[in-house]
């Protein structure tokens, strides 16, 4: 799931270099995301109204009901 993200949001980006995710697994076993990257490129990962970033938890929300767990997607500022 974390290369998932990883690749969509350097693929958005003007500077991939920037990009990072990392990955907590919680006691119960649902996954947080979290994403960093440069403050230039927020807006490109956010998107206009927010739906690149929804478009992203909804491929992750996917991913992870085939995997029979429970993921979220917090973008850090």
């Amino acid at each position: 799931m974390k290369e998932l993200i990883e690749f969509i949001a350097k693929s958005l980006v003007e500077r991939p270099d920037a990009v990072s995710v990392s990955e907590e697994v919680a006691e119960d076993g649902s996954v947080l995301l979290k994403l960093a990257a440069s403050l230039e490129d927020m807006g490109r990962i956010i998107g206009k109204q927010g739906r690149t970033a929804k478009a992203m938890r909804t491929l992750l929300n996917a991913k992870a009901t085939r995997e029979a767990r429970r993921a979220s997607l917090q973008i850090m500022e």
